[in-house]
């Protein structure tokens, strides 16, 4: 059991419910600042544990179509006013999906207690000094704009033991941080199921770590489903996640994925 003041690793899996407030985002959910405040209040009362908002698209391109790129201007604009009017509502956790350090200090100083990070801390080099001044919680995702593995899994586990020693290094507090494989970040749909398959094995760097599948390609690949009707193969893939070692996974369906985690839960840690 890894025991801090926010989370209690290894106990219950903590949902993280999504909200993205941006025009082209995978899940649709729109910017306007009322509607996700309505959202998170829905999360809190279906079970939520964390919500993570995001003011960028992160679908791959080559799957979705063009990205249109996003000033920091405009991703601040998007995200702040939902953090500030969420945490006057609610007292759920707030994380925010960023690779900016702008972005990241700001949404601290609003209340956000974890910064969910795709680059994990390689974009932006000012980020991990934000993350360990505020002694924040940060997600560190594997991603690569070159995938080249030899073996997908044991090449993504070095390097997610690599980032966190970086991040140590840099001033992060180890108890403060929590590793992502990066589900379909620069990997195809048969490494998304070996990562799913062979989870256990990032449980060796000695973090809690974050899944996110929810309604991702890999689902619509198997099923030949749209992103709007993958609830049952994003339920599949939550409960082999948490069955092998996954604390928090990240969901769209908050409702659905709570009932299927505290279902696994049961079963696995009794």
């Amino acid at each position: 059991m890894h025991t801090n003041s926010q989370f209690i690793w290894g106990t219950k899996t903590y949902v993280m419910g999504v909200i993205n407030v941006t025009p082209d985002s995978f899940s649709g959910d729109g910017v306007k600042v009322s509607e996700a405040l309505k959202k998170a209040i829905s999360f809190v009362d279906e079970g939520v544990d964390i919500i993570d908002v995001g003011g960028v698209s992160t679908r791959p391109p080559s799957l979705y179509g063009q990205v249109d790129e996003v000033a920091e201007e405009e991703e601040i604009s998007r995200i702040i006013p939902v953090i500030s009017s969420v945490r006057k509502e609610l007292r759920v956790p707030m994380s925010v999906d960023t690779y900016r350090s702008e972005v990241a200090s700001l949404a601290i100083s609003e209340g956000a207690i974890m910064i969910n990070d795709i680059w994990g801390l390689k974009f932006d080099p000012h980020m991990s000094e934000v993350v360990a001044r505020n002694n924040a919680f940060v997600v560190l995702m594997h991603n690569t704009e070159t995938p080249d593995y030899k073996d997908v899994v044991d090449d993504t586990v070095r390097e997610l033991e690599l980032m966190a020693k970086r991040a140590i290094k840099e001033g992060i507090q180890e108890e403060k941080i929590i590793i992502d494989p990066g589900i379909g970040f620069g990997k195809n749909w048969q490494e998304n199921l070996e990562i799913l398959r062979r989870l256990e094995e990032y449980k060796t760097i000695g973090l809690p770590l974050m899944v996110g599948t929810s309604r991702k390609s890999t689902i619509g690949k198997i099923l030949d489903l749209p992103v709007d009707d993958r609830i049952e193969g994003t339920a599949a893939t939550v409960s082999i996640a948490i069955a092998k070692g996954a604390d928090i996974v990240r969901v769209h369906d908050v409702k659905e994925m709570v009932r299927v985690s505290r279902m696994t839960d049961a079963i696995v840690r009794g």
